[in-house]
């Protein structure tokens, strides 16, 4: 059976109003550039957004890195920026940091999650896409669904599952990645994956058949710019059922806000809300960050959906608790936890002010 690629690439090309969302005119000139330039390329597509990203949705037979494939999504991200500069949009094409296209975006500004499978029976799939945050907001959210029993039971009661999972993690200091095996080397990963602004979970593989069961974006904006540019907003697809984490366990860790990094001018600690697409657009302090759950039936490379997840009431105690914690955080101002700590800001004001201050500081007897 030939194998199907899934590739989710993101791109913030311009905010309406500020940093807060999609102007609907963006997302019908990204459609209407897929539909006419991706008919020979693409099985099916969708564009979705969360909060000022727009996010395509991709299916087609031509493997990850595929440069026509990549080169159709930044020409449709180069086409919306036409439009948020005709509407004075605000950081009008703020992802796309390089002038020219060269193989494939990577590097380029915009951020890509891709996987490529054999088609099954039956293939749910679930898209999450992040606003205000990083590439690390995955991290703990993954390690629940593919390695902590207390949410997934299927690590214990699924002989598909009962075997476990292999973690790659990438170093995004050092750019060296590593694969660690769950639940053996669970200590290991967890000392790596506790610091996700360094560490970030990759990909996830089933060990009982090898298969790619999660893929996520890593690339990070401000490294590559070499000053602040915004967040990452980091995209990430979970394949679900049949020796794989059901949908409602790959959905339980955002029932409990957990903290990342991000939320006003990337620089701050604040929850990761769940919210439906509707309710994407950050508005408190540019925040608190967001998260949206699109879930597809993929039937012969047709993209069934979606199905917007966390419009589901359930998730109200959820929200009602990362405003809690949204509160509390906002308090502490520019105090660290709330403020990142120093080697987070380094793309902020704070390397001019080290700079004006170092003749000032003296030492200490």
């Amino acid at each position: 059976m030939e194998k199907l690629t899934l590739t989710v690439i993101k791109a913030d090309v311009g905010g309406f109003v500020g940093h807060s969302d999609v102007h609907p005119k963006l997302l019908e000139r990204a459609e209407e550039y897929l539909e006419m330039n991706g008919k020979n390329l693409l099985q099916d597509f969708k564009v979705s957004h969360v909060g000022d990203d727009i996010n395509l949705i991709m299916t087609h037979y031509r493997g990850v890195d595929n440069g026509d494939v990549h080169r159709l999504a930044w020409d449709t991200f180069q086409s919306a920026t036409e439009v948020a500069r005709e509407l004075k949009l605000y950081g009008a094409g703020q992802d796309l940091l390089k002038d020219a296209f060269s193989g494939n975006v990577k590097g380029l500004g915009p951020g890509v999650a891709e996987m490529e499978f054999e088609e099954r029976p039956s293939e749910p799939v679930i898209v999450f896409a992040a606003d205000k945050t990083e590439p690390g907001a995955w991290n703990y959210p993954l390690y629940k669904m593919f390695a902590d029993p207390f949410n997934t039971i299927g690590l214990v009661i699924d002989p598909k599952m009962h075997n476990g999972f292999e973690f790659e993690v990438y170093d995004l200091k050092d750019n060296k990645k590593i694969l660690l095996s769950a639940p053996e080397e669970l200590y290991d990963l967890l000392v790596l994956i506790g610091a996700p602004g360094r560490y970030c979970i990759k990909a996830v593989y089933s060990k009982s058949t090898g298969e790619i069961a999660s893929a996520s974006s890593t690339q990070r904006l401000n490294p590559m710019a070499g000053k602040y540019v915004g967040k990452d907003d980091p995209v990430c697809i979970v394949r679900c059922q049949n020796g794989l984490p059901a949908v409602g366990e790959a959905l339980e860790p955002f029932a409990n806000p957990h903290m990342v990094s991000g939320w006003m001018r990337g620089s701050h600690s604040g929850p990761l809300m769940p919210v439906s697409v509707r309710d994407s657009a950050p508005t408190r302090f540019d925040g608190p960050p967001r998260v949206v759950a699109l879930g597809f039936q993929i039937c012969n490379g047709k993209l069934i959906g979606p199905q917007d997840f966390f419009a589901d009431s359930a998730f109200d105690r959820a929200r009602e608790k990362a405003n809690e914690i949204a509160d509390y955080m906002r308090h502490l101002g520019p105090f660290e936890p709330h403020r990142l700590h120093l080697e987070e800001m380094e793309y902020t004001t704070m390397p001019q002010v080290m700079e004006k201050l170092k003749h000032r500081f003296e030492e200490m007897e």
